[in-house]
């Protein structure tokens, strides 16, 4: 009896190990099936002319979603929505701005008429109203009249009829309870609509960066410009504006006043009040009967800042992070080892608009947020040289599955933080699950080879680490394998 006790053992074990042999050898087929021409070929696709920069309603970025759709179809990813489709759908307004328009320094006392040069001294307004706009140019700090908190950029001047030259964010800038007052004076919108209320003729916001995530108002024209333009626009005020921006936020002192020059800004533009906009939502069913109950979320936007006097690519931002998890999705959708879990893609739209397509799925979930493990979200994941996990150490149960797959297979840095508390305006598509109640962890890179050119029109294939993006997929393929079939891990 000992004898065959003995020899059933063996056999047993040498079956385990086999299988297990069979297992890892089947993982590591689709694990090299992953390369970075491939996904450098998704993200150059997504970037491409044809999607004019993906602004989220845009018929660009409808036409990128149904190319997304097409491909997790042809994978073998399912559709998830009630009516069968790829797409859930949400209000989207868009402005679609025909040309770079045009940004003046008037002649004055002291300084010649000078046009400024796009794109290297401003941008146009990616909400601004179509039309032409003059006046003195008014400095009006962060553009905030918030009694409660003892604080008005506007209580001693008028801006009736003047162009306001204004700083983006609010002067407190501690991440503490007290930001939480301030939060509601931080969004694009409210500055814009305070200025147009108190009968501000247009804008200049201290912000070179092309941004959807503002305000249509009717006859309001506004751009961004950069910090040199504010520069000389304080020249012969016997300030300078770096210092006088800093004292503000030292004090939290408002320090308002006429400018002495005047400016003339041009806008041409056509507003979509009426569009729509879609996350791009897919699944693998799980294979488990009991397990596949229960999902594991990768997100990511979709969507980028269009085209604003020109092609904004939007590679890196965020065409990079929907490859990475296109990729990842055809691998798991291909791997001869299924995911016992079920396994939900996101590609969200309405990110640079405000997070519009977290907000949705958020309040109109597809998968019960009570069987969901985690949320994982990748922005900007196409540039570098190791990994983060934002959010890891706090959820060591997922976090070990990304640093073993790391530490077998890839050899990257991989570094992770703790949970901290943002007291401020989320930022991304994974703050919105967090304050859902979501578990959410946030895949970045850390270390940077190229340059990175943010909301920026050189934000294009060229910019991408094809490798990284290649590992990038690879780790999710590894590592969402691996939870997905975790049997000692669960929904609490």
């Amino acid at each position: 009896m000992h004898s065959k006790y003995l020899v059933s053992l063996f056999l047993c074990l040498f079956f385990i190990r086999a299988n297990s042999q069979d297992q890892e050898k089947a993982i590591l087929t689709t694990f090299h099936s992953i390369s970075s021409h491939d996904l450098l070929n998704y993200a150059a696709e997504l970037s491409s002319e044809k999607y004019k920069g993906r602004l989220s309603g845009s018929p660009g970025y409808a036409a990128a979603a149904s190319w997304v759709a097409s491909q997790l179809k042809q994978a073998g990813v399912k559709p998830c929505l009630a009516d069968g489709s790829f797409f859930q759908w949400f209000p989207n307004a868009y402005c679609d701005v025909l040309t770079p328009g045009s940004l003046t320094l008037l002649a004055g006392k002291d300084n010649p008429e000078k046009e400024y040069k796009f794109p290297d001294d401003y941008y146009p307004g990616s909400n601004s109203a179509s039309g032409t706009v003059s006046g003195d140019v008014v400095y009006v700090g962060f553009g905030i009249s918030a009694p409660e908190l003892n604080y008005d950029d506007y209580s001693n001047i008028n801006v009736k009829g003047k162009i306001v030259l204004m700083e983006t964010g609010v002067p407190y800038k501690s991440n503490d309870s007290a930001l939480q007052k301030w939060e509601p004076y931080s969004y694009h919108r409210y500055k814009f609509q305070r200025a147009r209320e108190l009968g501000a003729a247009g804008l200049l916001y201290v912000s070179k960066i092309a941004n959807p995530n503002t305000s249509y108002l009717e006859g309001f024209v506004y751009a961004h410009i950069g910090e040199p333009v504010a520069e000389e626009l304080f020249a012969g005020t016997g300030q300078k504006y770096a210092e006088t921006r800093a004292a503000i936020a030292k004090n939290i002192k408002p320090n308002s006043f006429l400018l002495n020059k005047k400016v003339k800004i041009s806008a041409s533009t056509n507003y979509f009040p009426d569009s729509r906009s879609c996350n791009v939502i897919g699944m693998i069913e799980g294979s488990d009967p009991i397990l596949k109950n229960e999902a594991i979320i990768i997100g990511g936007h979709l969507d980028a800042v269009g085209s604003p006097g020109c092609l904004f690519p939007g590679a890196l931002d965020n065409a990079s992070g929907s490859a990475d998890i296109l990729a990842a999705a055809k691998a798991l959708a291909s791997s001869e080892v299924k995911p016992a879990r079920t396994i939900v893609f996101v590609f969200f739209g309405g990110e640079e608009c405000g997070l519009y397509g977290s907000e949705k799925y958020v309040k109109s979930p597809i998968w019960p947020k009570e069987k969901v493990i985690c949320m994982i979200n990748l922005d900007m994941v196409g540039n570098g040289t190791g990994f983060h996990l934002g959010n890891g150490k706090t959820f060591p149960e997922v976090l070990n599955h990304f640093s073993e797959a790391n530490d077998k297979y890839l050899h990257r840095d991989l570094k992770a933080s703790e949970v901290h508390v943002n007291y401020g305006r989320p930022r991304t598509d994974g703050a919105i699950f967090e304050k859902g109640g979501y578990k959410v962890l946030e895949l970045s890179t850390s270390g940077t080879v190229k340059p990175v050119y943010y909301h920026a029109p050189l934000d294009n294939a060229d910019a991408l680490t094809p490798e990284i993006m290649e590992d990038a997929a690879k780790l999710l393929y590894l590592s969402i394998l691996d939870l997905a079939n975790d049997q000692g891990i669960g929904v609490k």
